[in-house]
């Protein structure tokens, strides 16, 4: 009885935090330039997060216009502007908007918010960037200055960046470990698309029901597979992608990921998807590879520094996934003969992923339009 109380508090819980997660990750991106003397900026917001801090969309139709950007620009600025500070060699710099433009990246429309700050360009460079994070703890910043890539969470939201020193290759790849990391323990949609992967690992199929596996070793070797192909899989798409080789529209994308999702759930309640469940993962872990990319795509990087953060955001997201598994596996095969898990934390679990993500299918299907 405490395991299926156990069990529903975690639906609960993660029905709880859907409404937050169910898109990309929301992300800003942040560039400085000092190379002119001042600090030239430009900062892209998605509008989708506009949205949500100063409803944009006056009349409600799901689309915001140029105009109605345009309009609220002297608002859009001070939300903007009150939540980040920079700080040149311990001097605070003030903010001088320049301009304000819309353009669209790999997951939607997002204001572009461009200015100068700092009189003179500093050696080094205080940041602290607020911005969201009182409407969305998973959102991130991502700051592009003098060839170093900053990352800012709630967790972490000032940073001092020595603008007169080289940086050590590996400088950016450090940051991207930890990115990917993140990203993945934060990706409920990626999560969960795992779990529902790794739910049976412990099981196996007899007379049309599933039965605990005899020993740990199938249960290793089941999630070994999985965990492999759904690696290949992702590491190839994002490679692909954040090098610019293919591209996919995000719409497509994230619709894509939601559905996999349902199909890897309802997989273990009705058999649906013929074969071994690495082929499964594989295919399925092909679409999350582009979902794993749009980060890095839009950060617009140089070639050379795009690949070092390219391999750290990818190691990031497998020690970000070796972690998941570590904590998983050992409790799955505990309590792998047990009715509760069987029902409950395969059947039940199951089905809760299925009907969350088919929300995100619908959710992600239709999104919020600029338009001039």
């Amino acid at each position: 009885m405490r395991a299926l109380f156990a069990v529903a508090a975690l639906l609960v819980l993660v029905l709880a935090s859907a409404d937050a997660r169910a898109h990309k990750p929301s992300d800003s991106y942040l560039s400085l330039d000092g190379r002119g003397g001042a600090l030239e900026a430009r900062w892209d917001i998605a509008l989708r997060d506009l949205e949500y801090a100063l409803h944009l969309d006056r009349d409600g139709d799901g689309v915001i216009t140029w105009g109605e950007l345009r309009a609220r620009r002297a608002e859009v600025e001070r939300y903007a502007f009150e939540r980040l500070t920079l700080r040149g060699d311990g001097v605070a710099c003030a903010f001088a908007p320049s301009d304000l433009q819309a353009v669209d990246h790999s997951d939607g429309a997002y204001a572009v918010l461009r200015f100068r700050a700092c009189r003179d360009a500093p050696r080094a460079l205080e940041v602290d960037y607020r911005l969201l994070f009182e409407k969305d703890p998973q959102h991130r910043g991502l700051l592009h200055v003098g060839g170093t890539t900053a990352i800012f969470s709630s967790s972490r939201t000032s940073q001092r960046i020595a603008l007169d020193v080289p940086k050590p290759d590996g400088h950016s790849a450090v940051a991207a470990i930890r990115e990917g990391i993140v990203h993945i323990w934060q990706g409920i949609d990626h999560l969960l698309f795992l779990v529902a992967l790794l739910l049976p690992s412990v099981l196996r199929r007899e007379d049309g029901r599933w039965v605990a596996v005899s020993g740990l070793r199938p249960a290793v070797t089941s999630v070994l597979r999985i965990v492999t192909a759904f690696t290949v899989a992702h590491s190839i798409t994002l490679s692909l992608a954040a090098l610019d080789v293919v591209r996919l529209p995000s719409r497509l994308v994230e619709s894509g990921i939601a559905a996999s999702v349902v199909l890897a759930a309802l997989n273990n309640v009705v058999p649906i998807l013929k074969g071994e469940r690495w082929f499964a993962a594989f295919v399925l872990g092909l679409l999350h590879g582009f979902g794993f990319s749009q980060v890095l795509v839009d950060l617009e990087l140089p070639r050379v520094e795009l690949v070092r953060v390219l391999f750290g955001f990818n190691l990031g997201v497998e020690l970000g996934q070796a972690a998941i598994v570590a904590a998983f596996l050992p409790c799955a095969y505990w309590a792998r003969a047990t009715l509760a898990y069987r029902r409950v934390g395969l059947v039940g679990g199951s089905v809760a992923i299925a009907l969350l993500a088919s929300i995100w299918v619908v959710e992600r299907a239709a999104g919020l339009k600029l338009v001039s």
